[in-house]
């Protein structure tokens, strides 16, 4: 497959759905138990960017109520419900302006640093808060803790993470900032933000894990080999390693950094 320049993770591939289900096993209860924290109640305007799977608008919703009201954007809109509980709506947060009258809930979960104009983004969500809303961003930092196998200790771990610094080349020629999660709370605070906070969350190995490596290595296989960073040997060799149960597999850590707009 040729190196066409895009995002390596799109929507339209068919692992797509794999990982939005192992990001959602992963991450929802922590994103939730931050959401929570900044005092989600019934009648608030959510804005969830780059929503990808339906999981985080659908919590919302029931969250919100009927009183409340959630809009689900994305760039590709495939896996969201059109006639769900929420809006969903076709939307590049780096380009198009912000939509709606201002809400008391924005977040977005992985998506800056695939955004080329991630500071425009990033400036887009926070002018769309009313005043006393928060803004709740969380994205991976790989190079905090570069490993997918933090206790390196034989030939399937070192493969593992070998093609794990592969994906991160891949990334950075993307544009990808892989160390983007660290510097969020000085972002937000750049933004105007006030009362702002981060914390950090790393599952070290479990089921989802091992899903959520076995799609992303399927969905940028072609890319890898292309590239001429790794051979499809190396790759089946490590799948194989996935499946047999050999190895423990960990995430980068998820930066959550939140911040409020001056009532």
């Amino acid at each position: 497959m040729a190196d066409d320049g895009g995002y390596l993770l799109d929507n339209q591939q068919a692992e797509a759905g794999v990982r939005f289900d192992a990001l959602a096993t992963l991450f929802n209860p922590s994103t939730f138990r931050h959401i929570d924290a900044l005092g989600i109640a019934e009648g608030w305007r959510c804005w969830e960017v780059g929503a990808g799977g339906a999981s985080v608008p659908s919590w919302l919703a029931a969250r919100v109520g009927p009183t409340g009201h959630v809009l689900a954007t994305d760039i590709d809109v495939s896996w969201l419900t059109a006639d769900a509980e929420y809006e969903v709506r076709c939307h590049d947060v780096g380009v198009d302006p912000p939509p709606g009258d201002g809400f008391d809930l924005v977040h977005a979960r992985l998506l800056l640093v695939h955004v080329p104009r991630r500071a425009a983004a990033l400036a887009a969500m926070a002018s769309a808060l009313r005043p006393g809303g928060w803004l709740l961003v969380e994205e991976a930092d790989p190079m905090m803790q570069p490993l997918v196998c933090p206790d390196e200790s034989g030939p399937a771990q070192r493969l593992a993470n070998k093609l794990k610094r592969d994906l991160r080349t891949l990334m950075a020629q993307r544009g990808v900032d892989l160390a983007y999660g660290r510097r969020l709370p000085p972002l937000l605070r750049d933004a105007g933000l006030t009362e702002v906070e981060a914390d950090a969350f790393f599952p070290i190995t479990g089921p989802a894990c091992a899903l959520l490596e076995q799609a992303t290595v399927r969905q940028i296989r072609d890319r890898l080999v292309s590239a001429g960073l790794a051979t499809d040997e190396e790759i089946d060799q490590h799948l194989d390693n996935i499946a047999a149960g050999l190895l423990d597999l960990a995430t980068s850590p998820m930066i959550s950094a939140w911040g409020r707009r001056p009532a």
